[in-house]
């Protein structure tokens, strides 16, 4: 991407006096008087977001951990024996080697895999909204969730395919939501082989009909096997091991580095492809890169976790709500934001009806649908207004 910085400054400060972010606008010649005082303020609440989400993670994380099905296992003895596990820290939880054990390889592991979906799903949705500059995009927008639905269905009416079935559906998953954005961007190519968002979004909902279609052929020729299908399809956690955390994270990490990288050229892009093009950016390139970080951080979350919904499109719209409307400020919050409500969901999922589990898919959808009617409601008094 050739975007000078001076060029790519302006950009985002033009983005910045669109959106109202930094304050009030002022003349470029001469500050109004407090100007500098509004920005400095603006500023610090733009960072106190990010900040709140830090906090919001940090503490849904600590009652993650803490509360659980079992309760032979106090809230404090829990997180007693978490930060005994820190180096040079030696404290006494009072559990036994099984209590311990419960805390240290189901609690925490499932916690730790919650935030990372969690994060990784708020930051692609906000992503997408940026790079499609659609605010309702969810990061199953190019055929993600078809795509993985459709190779979890087939590994799972095979049964056995030379290897544990349990072991595959992750793998299959990731290889048909792959598949699936791949076959997008190749329909979403406009007859001047340009792929704008209104060519990838019209792609995406072609393909993810496609390959619903073929998954629901293949659960009506293995009916018997419709229930394990749903189980996966409504998102679950109740797996989670340190194991599932070690094959998420580097898709995590490699996707949120190159979205936060990008976070100036979102907020270019926001401004529209053509302004942006004459401020120097490769719009599609950039394009490209944010669709290809997106896309394979959340078929790795689907792989792991099923198909989890609403997390892209709440979280960075509450994001925004508390102030955020940079793309560099937006990312990250968003993120952070989404570990804790990921987390929060989970909590809720496997305790209110302990023994057994509410799939957390539902319990996201319980909490995602008012909020999007809600959307959907202030949008359209914007409008009419």
């Amino acid at each position: 991407m050739t975007v000078p910085g001076a060029v790519r400054r302006g950009a985002a400060d033009h983005h910045d006096a669109r959106s109202g972010e930094g304050g009030e606008s002022t003349s470029p010649v001469v500050a109004a008087p407090g100007a500098a005082d509004r920005w400095d303020r603006a500023r610090l609440g733009r960072y106190g977001t990010v900040v709140a989400g830090a906090l919001a993670l940090l503490a849904a994380a600590a009652l993650g951990t803490a509360f659980g099905p079992s309760s032979q296992i106090g809230p404090g003895a829990a997180l007693i024996e978490v930060i005994d596990r820190i180096p040079w820290v030696a404290l006494d939880s009072g559990l036994t080697r099984n209590q311990a054990g419960t805390v240290w390889d189901l609690r925490l592991p499932r916690v730790v895999l919650g935030a990372l979906i969690g994060w990784m799903l708020a930051s692609a949705g906000a992503g997408y909204q940026g790079v499609f500059r659609n605010p309702l995009a969810d990061p199953y927008l190019l055929g993600v969730a078809a795509g993985a639905g459709l190779g979890a269905t087939l590994v799972i009416v095979r049964g056995q395919v030379g290897a544990d079935p349990s072991a595959m559906v992750p793998i299959a998953a990731f290889a048909g939501a792959v598949l699936a954005v791949f076959i997008t961007y190749l329909v979403g190519a406009a007859g001047d082989r340009r792929r704008t968002p209104a060519s990838l979004l019209l792609a995406g909902v072609a393909v993810s009909a496609l390959f619903t279609a073929v998954q629901t052929y293949v659960q009506q020729r293995n009916a018997s096997d419709i229930r394990i299908v749903y189980t996966w399809i409504l998102g679950r956690l109740s797996t989670a091991g340190w194991g599932e955390v070690a094959l998420l994270l580097p898709y995590v990490a490699l996707s949120s580095i190159a979205l936060l990288v990008y976070g100036r050229t979102l907020d270019v892009m926001s401004v529209g492809d053509d302004e942006a093009r004459s401020l120097g950016l490769d719009v599609d390139r950039a394009r490209l890169v944010i669709v290809i970080a997106a896309s394979l951080g959340t078929a790795g979350a689907v792989a792991v976790g099923g198909l989890i919904g609403f997390v892209g499109i709440i979280v960075p719209h509450v994001a925004r709500l508390l102030g955020a409307r940079s793309y560099r400020v937006l990312l990250p919050a968003s993120m952070l934001f989404g570990g804790a409500f990921l987390v929060l969901a989970d909590l809720l999922a496997r305790t209110a009806m302990a023994p057994a589990e509410i799939p957390i898919g539902v319990v996201t959808a319980f909490c995602g649908a008012p909020f999007f009617t809600f959307l959907l409601r202030r949008r359209s008094v914007g409008v009419a207004a």
